[in-house]
């Protein structure tokens, strides 16, 4: 493996912190949270200016925001994701349906990214976006992935005796406990979180497979606690469930999982 090159990796440590927060953010908010030198810093926004990686934010002088170029970047990436692609049309379908937001998820490490999302028509409702990152043990989606990994791979990405990052009072920490959640999701078919990602929603999830039958992905559905009840589970369970078959023919899959 060749060696990694700083000048490059700090540039990348710049752009991804625009993925959290509204997407804004100055040469001291970028000093503050890498740990830079404020020249290094300022050369290396001004060379990503410069190449259009980021723009200046209209009316907010000293503040970027991604440029075009990232854009691009992220658009022919998409073009090529299937997933993105069909995703995006089975989730506004399955939206249509139950009027609640639904996304679609890949796993990432320990995280899942979301890759394609529909949202609510409800008022109240939970807002979600593509490019989104989560703790995957905290999430519908991301138990499902988890729960189709082998049993190696789970352990060298949630090892024992290792304390689980905590988004709410309700998330699992405990990777004994998530194993026994696990069990219970690959029994099922389905993965359900409850106030564990945020506390006041919860949701439901299904595997999305391609035509290998390898499990890529996975479609959720999430509702405000306010909506939330063992009926209304039971009907998204069964939704979700469709939405995923559709998304896995889309992608090649053929048969029952």
């Amino acid at each position: 493996m060749g060696r990694l090159v700083p000048a490059v990796t700090r540039a990348f440590d710049i752009l991804e912190l625009f993925l959290d927060g509204d997407g804004t953010l100055g040469a001291p908010d970028i000093v503050r949270r890498l740990q830079l030198p404020r020249t290094t810093v300022h050369e290396l926004v001004t060379t990503l200016a410069a190449r259009s990686y980021l723009a200046p934010v209209p009316g907010s002088p000293g503040l970027y925001r991604l440029g075009v170029r990232s854009y691009q970047l992220g658009s022919r990436y998409a073009e090529r994701l299937d997933i993105a692609a069909e995703g995006q049309l089975v989730a506004q379908a399955v939206a249509g349906t139950c009027g609640e937001t639904v996304q679609v998820a890949i796993l990432e490490g320990t995280d899942v990214i979301c890759v394609a999302t529909a949202d609510s028509t409800h008022a109240v409702r939970m807002v979600s976006a593509a490019g989104r990152r989560l703790p995957a043990h905290c999430t519908s989606v991301g138990k499902m992935l988890l729960a189709s990994l082998p049993e190696p791979e789970l352990l060298a990405r949630v090892p024992d005796g290792t304390a689980l990052p905590a988004t709410t009072p309700h998330s699992v920490t405990d990777p004994a406990a998530l194993r026994t959640a696990l069990a219970e999701v690959r029994a099922r078919g389905i993965a359900v979180e409850e106030r564990e990602s945020h506390p006041d929603v919860s949701g439901v999830a299904a595997p999305v497979r391609d035509r290998t039958g390898q499990v890529v992905a996975a479609l959720s559905i999430a509702v405000p606690s306010i909506r939330w009840s063992e009926r209304r589970r039971a009907e998204l369970e069964r939704l979700a469930d469709g939405g995923a078959r559709d998304l896995s023919a889309r992608l090649g899959h053929r048969g029952e999982r």
